[in-house]
């Protein structure tokens, strides 16, 4: 009996980190001021041209946050730095 409220707790423990880093980077995408980053119109073209279709897009600890679907369909949120627009990470 112990032994399975350990393994829930930590299955609750751990479930709850990855929702809680699913929904940001957790670090900033550049140290760039704000002034000189692209303006979203800008970013997202930048994504599209990467061959990606924008679903949600917004500006969230200095990285851009964009919710998009591929080529084949399949659905990621990409980060990406607001000042050149490159792509830093996937999930």
């Amino acid at each position: 009996m112990r032994k399975i409220v350990a393994l829930t707790t930590v299955a609750a423990v751990l479930g709850t980190a990855s929702l809680a880093h699913a929904g940001s980077l957790g670090r900033a995408c550049t140290s760039t001021p704000e002034a000189q980053w692209l303006s979203m119109d800008a970013l997202q073209q930048k994504v599209e041209e990467a061959g990606f279709k924008v679903q949600k897009a917004k500006l969230k600890n200095a990285c851009g946050e964009f919710y998009v679907t591929g080529k084949a369909g399949e659905r990621a949120e990409l980060f990406v730095d607001p000042a050149t627009g490159a792509i830093v990470a996937r999930q």
